[in-house]
């Protein structure tokens, strides 16, 4: 497999509805168009759902299933506001 074959997945909160998504990063294509999955809930999705999640949009991890997460803060960077955090994995499109 190349580095041409995986792309990556990434797990945040939507802003606006504050529930968990789940996104593939298809470098050259609009952000709209890349596959979404929005988990029910707020609660961060359980380590069961996360792969249900990828091979409902045809993707699966290359490595297993291990998330890096990091954090993220709102615009201004104010170290009192909230923290976002943000998971993100290598995955490979599933073979048809």
């Amino acid at each position: 497999m190349t580095t041409a074959d995986t792309f990556t997945a990434q797990m945040s909160i939507a802003p606006v509805t504050g529930r968990w998504r789940l996104y593939v990063v298809i470098y050259g294509e609009l952000v709209s168009e890349w596959p979404e999955y929005v988990f029910d809930g707020a609660t961060v999705p359980s380590v069961q759902d996360r792969p249900r999640a990828l091979n409902a949009l045809g993707y699966t991890f290359t490595d297993g299933p291990a998330w890096d997460w990091t954090e993220d803060h709102v615009p201004g960077d104010d170290p009192a506001g909230p923290v976002h955090l943000i998971a993100s994995a290598r995955v490979r499109e599933v073979a048809s």
